[in-house]
């Protein structure tokens, strides 16, 4: 039996998730986005209240929240500012790798400063020149007796030049695609570490994004996360279950958008009433309600997956296209409910609007997520119905009136049915000859 009710703790954290994000992240909003910053003390009290790094498992000291958990939250930061919220989040998406892997003595030495100290942890797979191709990585890892040697840059790097730690994924060889890909932990005050300026962007700026420059950077095998060829696969067990949350920053982007439109709509006066009276009006906003409810559901299957211990890449796909692309689209309509208003500063939905065109990006783009699905339901779903060659779609003749001596043959081509002991020497429609035929 379904059951869509959240369990009293979930309910317990979401709220304390909500006054979180009301109280100390929405009120620097606005200024977070204007400058360009990231206000590192909001960070730190998200540390201090358990906000962050609740998803470190029970073995390591943490409270082994679940990824629906992990999106319940989500949804409430980027409910006050997607950008923030970007921030916040990192430290689970630069962890995932670690919690994947199978380096323990890593895990209990990291972990523990996490959970004990400040401590900010990023994800680094793209680079100046690749995103989507994840096989394309150029960032050298050369083997130097039980060491690696790390050379190249990495780029758009959430909290990059913030984090104490960084997930680094590398290849021994560019050559060899998928087969030469690598990964590291490696730290920050490490000699050849060198991050970059901050990347001015459209959206998202309250949330800091740099490149990190890589140059003879030592790494002991004590901090290696994936040997050459297992990190292609690490990244995308990554991606899989991190791309849900991406879906909540989507959800909880668009939720705000439309409840500052229908606040915005029951007091903008049009030709003597109030605009919410309009049928146009009240669409838009029926629209954007059953967009946001979808793609919370959507998010919510795709963590369940994840936490139910089955593989969540193709669900995480659909969560992560519709939620994306139905954020863009609500923060766009509300963006025309307030008319002009809409597109100034002065009003929260222009900025919004700029933070929800990330979502479609990074974390895989939405044209990376249909590649995913269309693979899957080209190669790998099963369908419920027949082949068509094998549907006779009985229109003459009942089935249950066919002679002994009678069969139906449905030609492959143009979907003619024949009944006969025989197919006809040619078909009737198409002229395709008698072996264009199948039994049915």
């Amino acid at each position: 039996m379904l059951d869509f009710h959240l369990a009293p703790a979930q309910m317990k954290l979401q709220q304390k998730a909500r006054e979180f994000a009301l109280k100390e992240i929405l009120p620097v909003a606005w200024h977070a986005d204007a400058n360009d910053e990231t206000p590192l003390e909001i960070l730190q009290k998200a540390h201090r209240t358990g906000i962050i790094n609740g998803d470190i498992p029970e073995a390591y000291g943490g409270k082994g929240y679940g990824l629906l958990e992990s999106v319940i939250v989500t949804e409430e930061m980027a409910a006050a500012c997607p950008g923030l919220a970007t921030s916040i989040f990192d430290n689970s998406l630069g962890m995932e790798p670690l919690k994947l892997s199978i380096n323990e003595p890593l895990k209990k030495r990291l972990f523990a400063k996490i959970l004990k100290e400040f401590k900010l942890i990023c994800f680094a797979t793209s680079e100046p020149t690749m995103g989507s191709d994840v096989s394309g990585i150029r960032c050298l890892a050369q083997r130097d007796g039980n060491n690696y040697v790390l050379n190249g840059t990495k780029y758009w790097v959430t909290n990059g030049g913030l984090a104490d730690y960084m997930s680094i994924f590398a290849t021994v060889d560019p050559k060899s695609k998928h087969e030469g890909i690598c990964a590291f932990v490696v730290e920050k005050n490490w000699k050849g570490v060198k991050t970059g300026a901050r990347i001015p962007k459209l959206g998202q700026r309250g949330s800091n994004t740099v490149g990190i420059n890589l140059t003879d950077v030592r790494v002991p095998p004590e901090n290696v996360l994936a040997p050459p060829g297992e990190g292609f696969v690490l990244a995308m067990k990554t991606f899989a279950r991190t791309r849900p949350a991406i879906g909540a920053f989507a959800v909880g982007t668009a939720r705000s958008a439309m409840e500052f439109a229908m606040d915005y709509v029951k007091k903008r006066q049009a030709f003597g009433m109030a605009i919410s009276n309009f049928q146009a009006i009240q669409h838009k906003i029926a629209d954007m309600y059953q967009k946001v409810e979808t793609a919370r559901l959507l998010v919510w299957k795709a963590a369940w997956e994840a936490d139910q211990g089955m593989d969540p890449t193709i669900a995480a796909s659909v969560a992560k296209l519709y939620s994306t692309e139905a954020a863009f689209q609500v923060a766009d309509e509300a963006l025309q409910v307030f008319g002009g208003y809409g597109y100034t500063p002065m009003f929260p939905i222009e900025k919004l609007l700029r933070d929800a065109r990330l979502f479609r990006i990074y974390e895989g783009t939405s044209e990376i997520q249909r590649m995913i699905l269309a693979g899957h339901a080209m190669n790998l779903y099963q369908p419920v119905m027949p082949p068509l060659e094998d549907l006779p779609l009985h229109r003459t003749r009942n089935p249950a009136d066919l002679k002994p001596d009678e069969t139906a043959w449905r030609c492959r081509i143009c979907g003619h049915v024949h009944y006969g002991a025989e197919p006809p020497e040619e078909c009737p429609y198409c002229f395709l000859p008698q072996s264009a035929f199948k039994a049915c």
